[in-house]
């Protein structure tokens, strides 16, 4: 056995969790799989790299006739057969409770972009869905209120953090396991079996993949993980986020290497845009305008989810749809109801397209959801419907048109530092002028600024976006705070984004930066 390091405090529930038995599970999957993660995590480098020399994606030419063949994936279990409204949100224990409750067909709980990763949220996370899984969860308020589950309740699904993450606080031979194994080990290890037991599975979704070599390295640790639990294999099941512009290019052979353990693939949009900036982010061409202005009717969106739902459909696994960023507004109707009709369009638009369900992230959005698709959705799903379309490279990398203003600018600077002050503060799921916003719309915002300064970006009035420009309008935006927020962690915070708009170099991840600031 490789040394191990627990570098968390532990707790007496964390023991249950960590026990040797699941920190032995946990050390063969980083023994087994942590060099090809460090290797394809080299390549992601290098693809940037030769992106910036100007070699654009492409359709492989290499798997043409995966492309090109006719084959399906595994036939979809009976609980998954509808997931019509999912409703998504972080690990903690009433979050949990109020999802499973509400009313969707799946609930995903999220140890990755919409979690903070603190080591006590995570291992929290951990037991509340053990408790979860077993019916046993309940949770009472500091009012006195208590939430219990209901009779009915969604499917469970869980996401693990991506490829790039690590889990700081466990060391196998002094380096960090994967955060993504970190989360997929223990939630399999404790209740995979319990799950079966209940007529359903260990099911996943799994973030920020940019190739389908990285999905074959799911694939392989899904046949390690049932074959060292006595799991039978191809009872995991995985829908993937198409959240990266080089994914949206190999969907097709994504869905083939986790054929045995597909569940469809998801438009994760937030993500998706966050990527196109990243990846052509040297590109002076590539600018994108507020954000704002770049909504799925945008040819390159457009173009990215007809070619996720006719090449779902065509091997038999789930479309499914993301997430629009409104949340229920209370205290104001008019505006309350403004934000309702642009979730009942945006899910419209989706049900139309093809998609087999789409995300909300609040319970009172859940209703809203499932009235759209109960209306327009006959079946459980809409697999039978094979939109015959031609999505070419050029339509996934048209660039839309639109303005740049200061408003937009300072918009971005406003809702980046009033998420990551949160993050640091270990809430990773945040309502911010009445929009949910988690690490991926955080990453647009600082996304969009660095490559604006970079290419010196003319604003509508003529005006360049400079480094100037940006710390002066932080500088205002964190006074405007001061009496809200306030501390050293909104310093802290303004700080760090600044240095992520304005330097030299682009940090990949925001996620990356700041996990070495929290405990």
């Amino acid at each position: 056995m490789a040394p191990i390091q627990i570098a968390g405090p532990m707790t007496e529930a964390d023991h249950t969790i960590l026990t040797p038995e699941a920190v032995s599970f946990l050390t063969g999957l980083s023994r087994n799989f942590e060099e090809r993660r460090q290797q394809l995590l080299a390549r992601r480098g290098e693809r940037q790299q030769e992106i910036d020399r100007g070699v654009m994606p492409q359709f492989l030419p290499q798997t043409d006739w995966i492309r090109n063949s006719e084959w399906v994936a595994a036939p979809i279990p009976a609980d998954l057969q509808d997931r019509r409204v999912e409703i998504t949100g972080p690990v903690d224990r009433k979050m949990i409770i109020n999802a499973l409750n509400s009313g969707a067909s799946v609930f995903m709980a999220d140890f990755e972009d919409s979690n903070s990763p603190t080591w006590r949220n995570n291992m929290d996370g951990q037991f509340n869905l053990r408790d979860a899984v077993n019916g046993t969860i309940s949770y009472a308020s500091p009012e006195g209120k208590r939430y219990e589950l209901g009779a009915r309740t969604a499917v469970l699904m869980v996401r693990p953090r991506g490829w790039h993450l690590n889990e700081k606080h466990f060391l196998v031979n002094g380096r960090p396991i994967s955060g993504g194994l970190f989360d997929f080990g223990l939630y399999f290890f404790h209740n995979a079996k319990a799950l079966m037991a209940k007529g359903t599975g260990p099911y996943f979704y799994l973030p920020k993949m940019e190739s389908h070599v990285e999905a074959r390295l799911w694939n392989d640790v899904f046949h390690f993980a049932q074959r060292e639990l006595g799991v039978p294999r191809g009872t995991i099941r995985a829908t993937v986020l198409i959240e990266t512009i080089l994914g949206a290019f190999e969907m097709d052979e994504i869905i083939y290497e986790l054929r045995e353990h597909s569940a469809g693939l998801n438009c994760g949009r937030w993500d998706y845009i966050f990527s196109f900036i990243k990846k052509f982010r040297n590109r002076p061409d590539f600018l994108l305008p507020n954000r704002a202005q770049v909504t799925m009717e945008r040819h390159f969106l457009s173009s990215y989810v007809n070619l996720l739902i006719e090449t779902c459909h065509r091997r038999g696994v789930h479309a499914m749809g993301g997430m629009a960023a409104q949340i229920p507004i209370k205290n104001d109707p008019a505006a309350n109801e403004q934000a309702l009709e642009k979730v009942r369009q945006d899910k419209l638009r989706e049900v139309r397209a093809g998609h087999d369900g789409t995300w909300v992230a609040h319970p009172g959005l859940v209703p809203v959801a499932k009235e759209i698709f109960d209306t327009h959705m006959a079946g459980p799903n809409q697999l039978q419907r094979r939109p015959q379309v031609q999505v070419s490279a050029a339509d996934l990398l048209t660039v839309p048109d639109g303005e740049i203003t200061e408003a937009g600018l300072r918009w971005n600077i406003d809702v980046g530092i009033q998420y990551l002050e949160a993050w640091m503060r270990g809430n990773g799921c945040v309502p911010i002028y009445n929009l949910m916003e988690d690490a991926a719309t955080a990453e647009i915002c600082r996304a969009q600024v660095w490559q604006w300064v970079r290419h010196g970006a003319k604003m509508s009035d003529g005006r360049p976006v400079t480094a100037e420009l940006v710390k002066r309008t932080i500088a205002d935006v964190v006074e405007g705070l001061r009496g809200s927020i306030g501390g050293e962690q909104l310093a802290r915070a303004a700080g760090m984004y600044e240095e992520m708009m304005t330097s030299a170099e682009f940090p990949e991840f925001l996620t990356l930066v700041a996990y070495e600031f929290i405990d």
